[in-house]
């Protein structure tokens, strides 16, 4: 009596796979319910902001509140643009003028010398780390601001943007992440080999560095765009009233005596809208820069 078999290819398809995890970490419904509660509690002060934003101001005091957006968003729009307090236009400009180049300077200046400090070796490389490290620990905003607004009324910079600049064109902390990333993300042997075969110091940076930490790249550089546009405080202190930041404009959109809650919702509004377009063009990089570090950690 011949016993009849199923295919080759049937009987792998039945087989259980021997090696290999398909499925790493099933999301449990209760998982599920906490974080779409979290993400509704991060959405609505977005979402309430655009529903004052598009009301008017009896409106947006109602008892009990409107919890739908309104039909006059253009309009306010149009009030925080005509102001003639608040110069939102010029602050707006200046606001992405200053971040745009603040971040850039940190991101370079930090992949730079957190490359050096992470795989180069020189004499008191240690000792320099550990003065960046310490930087940290001063408030520059609280201890430093006024040693530093002398400094810039004996250069003549007050009421310009390169007294909003220049300050902050370093920081300790995107040193210190970018030393610690490159030390993770660069092996030392990859930089021994690119000696070997005769590349300089610049072409290491350049061509095997710049690679491996893009991701750190792009976490430090939102971060550094963010805190640079919210920046309130300096800009309030060093800069006129007709050459703001976006910022200082906002405040200034307050009435004279009183609170007008729309415009300053309608100009908080048009203020988040850069830092949207930032997230959304490096946000891959990001959260894969996040996701790379929790890895390894």
């Amino acid at each position: 009596m011949t016993t009849l078999s199923a295919p080759a290819d049937t009987r792998r398809r039945r087989a259980k796979p021997s090696g290999g995890v398909t499925n790493l970490w099933t999301a449990t419904p209760l998982t599920k319910i906490v974080i779409a509660v979290t993400l509704i509690v991060s959405a609505f002060p977005l979402y309430w902001m655009l529903v004052i934003a598009s009301r008017t101001n009896r409106e947006a005091t109602d008892i009990p509140p409107p919890f739908l957006p309104g039909g006059n968003l253009g309009a306010n729009i149009q009030r925080v643009l005509s102001n003639p307090d608040a110069h939102y236009m010029a602050g707006l400009t200046n606001s992405v003028l200053i971040a745009c180049t603040v971040t850039l300077s940190v991101v370079l200046i930090s992949t730079f010398a957190g490359f050096a400090f992470a795989r180069l070796r020189f004499r008191g490389g240690r000792v320099l780390l550990l003065l960046v490290l310490v930087t940290m620990m001063v408030p520059l905003q609280q201890m430093g601001i006024v040693p530093l607004y002398r400094l810039m009324v004996s250069l003549e910079w007050v009421g310009t943007l390169k007294a909003v600049i220049l300050p902050y064109l370093l920081n300790g902390f995107g040193v210190f992440l970018m030393t610690q990333y490159t030390e993770q993300a660069v092996p030392n042997e990859l930089v021994e080999a690119a000696r070997v075969d005769g590349a300089s110091t610049l072409r290491i940076w350049w061509n095997v560095i710049l690679p491996a930490v893009r991701p750190g790249m792009a976490v430090l550089g939102i971060n550094t765009f963010m805190l640079t546009w919210n920046d309130f405080l300096w800009p309030l202190i060093v800069l006129t009233p007709d050459n703001p930041t976006v910022q200082v404009a906002i405040n200034s959109l307050n009435a004279k005596y009183g609170t007008d809650y729309v415009l300053i919702f309608s100009g908080t509004a048009m203020s988040i809208l850069p830092l949207i377009v930032v997230f959304v063009v490096f946000g891959r990089q990001i959260i894969g820069g996040l996701m790379e570090g929790a890895v390894k950690a």
